[in-house]
């Protein structure tokens, strides 16, 4: 293990689980931190000796959860990839995360090697965005939607607006991804519960609602009176690039 090798804090209070994560992680070649304690957690990831490159996030743990710490993070700016660890059988976990600023989740119990390809998944989007091209090469063509005097940069995870850039979580990314590709079409709740954040229990659709809330503050003009993210009673929702 190297000193330039990714730093990945865990934030576990179940010592069994966290100890077999420690040591995989490093057996895998990451370099580790741990915190035990929400409130310990919290304060050092606000002010971290060194930043990490990834947070393995468990929701329930002593002092402060990690639903709140994560939206902590997200409102002090600080957008390190936050895999949150959920119940198995609580899939409002997993909205509740989605709805604070988590990047993914990942259900309890869970495969080590499913933990492991999603960790990696984090770390390459995070290069991909950080890294410049290199000079004998061309600019590469943005992953972009523009609508609105608004442009989506799903390659770097911004909505860049005339007054404001704001940065985007990657479920923010795919829901918004998700809506612009069926731009017109009538997507239903059920439908961004499976296909975008793969929730496939029993949940209460409605939870939702919240997610679009925030996504409307960014998109809309007006956002109390949309024109672009519309709801369809009892159904879901519209993206309209045009109205």
């Amino acid at each position: 293990m190297t000193s330039t090798a990714p730093l990945i804090a865990v934030v576990e209070d179940e010592d069994h689980l966290a100890q077999g994560l420690l040591f995989n992680l490093q057996a895998e070649g990451y370099r580790t931190h741990h915190e035990a304690d929400g409130d310990a957690a919290l304060a050092w990831l606000l002010n971290p000796s060194e930043k990490p490159a990834a947070v393995l996030l468990d929701c329930m743990l002593p002092g402060t959860d990690g639903f709140t710490i994560v939206q902590t993070l997200r409102e002090a700016s600080i957008y390190t990839p936050v895999l949150l660890l959920t119940a198995r059988s609580r899939p409002e976990d997993i909205l509740q995360g989605i709805e604070a600023g988590a990047d993914d989740y990942l259900p309890k119990p869970f495969d080590l090697n499913i933990l492991l390809v999603r960790l990696k998944s984090l770390l390459r989007r995070t290069s991909w965005q950080q890294q410049p091209p290199a000079s004998n090469e061309p600019p590469p063509i943005p992953d972009a939607y523009s609508f609105n005097h608004r442009t989506i940069r799903f390659d770097t995870l911004e909505l860049i607006a005339p007054d404001r850039t704001t940065h985007l979580t990657l479920m923010e990314a795919d829901l918004l991804r998700f809506l612009t590709d069926r731009e017109g079409q009538i997507v239903s709740r059920k439908d961004i519960l499976e296909q975008v954040w793969r929730v496939h229990e029993d949940t209460d659709t409605r939870a939702i609602d919240n997610f679009i809330v925030r996504l409307r503050r960014y998109i809309e003009d007006d956002p109390a009176s949309p024109h672009h993210l519309l709801t369809v009673r009892g159904i879901g929702y519209r993206f309209l690039a045009h109205p």
